[in-house]
């Protein structure tokens, strides 16, 4: 018999990654952990592996508004994630997409780079997400050599990239993970100057799709009704997680481990 959802759905805008460990399986895999629906549209294909990402195509904006109308005009949005983007038109896009739902939470992942340090975007993207996308956002959830590209400043600090960007966001995670440092500092800013850091041992290895992870995760918290802070570590512990028990199935990065959470 069928019977209504009581889970949340979350409209997912990403890209597809053929690899299975970023893109939209990364979103709905850990959607689906937290008890949430994933409604997956895609804008961008892309070519890559565990290793990187050698080619890319964003998808027509036409196409992209099709898919989002759908599931606006059929599903209950309760939260909307941003992943790659690709043009700066797709920026545009997606911010006619959220003039159609005007209080639902959104989180931006500004995905720039590759886990393997490949583009997936010029600079400009990230510029436009900036000035564009930034302001009708909740929370943006850049990894710091993001967030010194979006804050123009390529040898900043976190919090020095923070103050540059809390201008057009309310707030800000910026996570570390790129250093050598023993522990991860993740650091939550909001624009009216309060700073929460969340430390987490730091795992041997690198990971592809773990940005993506903790975006999705975080969406679907919000989605659920958690307040922003829990939400934020709920998230940075589930991702956590996921990076502990990740799989080699290739040649290249860990893909995290994308489980339900009482498994």
């Amino acid at each position: 018999m069928k019977t209504p959802t009581s889970r949340p759905v979350v409209l997912c805008l990403s890209g597809h990654d053929p690899s299975g460990g970023a893109g939209l399986q990364a979103d709905i895999e850990a959607l689906l952990a937290q008890g949430c629906h994933a409604a997956p549209t895609v804008t961008a294909l892309t070519v890559q592996d565990t290793v990187d990402v050698s080619d890319f195509r964003v998808l027509d904006r036409d196409w992209v508004m099709a898919q989002a109308n759908a599931v606006i005009a059929d599903l209950p949005v309760a939260a909307v994630k941003l992943g790659m983007l690709g043009s700066v038109e797709m920026v545009d896009t997606v911010l006619d997409i959220m003039r159609k739902l005007p209080s639902v939470p959104l989180v931006c992942d500004p995905v720039l780079r590759a886990g393997g340090g490949g583009a997936l975007g010029r600079d400009e993207v990230g510029f436009a997400m900036r000035e564009r996308l930034f302001p009708v956002a909740t929370i943006a959830t850049p990894n710091l050599p993001e967030a010194q590209i979006l804050a123009e400043l390529p040898n900043g600090t976190a919090d020095q990239c923070a103050e540059k960007l809390l201008p057009y966001i309310g707030h800000l995670l910026i996570t570390g993970g790129h250093g050598d440092e023993t522990e991860v500092h993740n650091r939550l800013y909001a624009r009216d100057g309060s700073l929460h850091t969340f430390t987490c041992q730091r795992l041997p290895g690198s990971y592809h799709g773990s940005g993506c992870t903790l975006a999705s995760t975080l969406a679907g918290r919000l989605a659920l009704g958690e307040s922003l802070t829990s939400a934020v570590e709920s998230a940075l512990d589930y991702t956590w997680r996921t990076l502990r028990d990740a799989e080699a199935p290739g040649h290249g990065q860990y893909i995290p481990r994308r489980l339900p959470l009482e498994l």
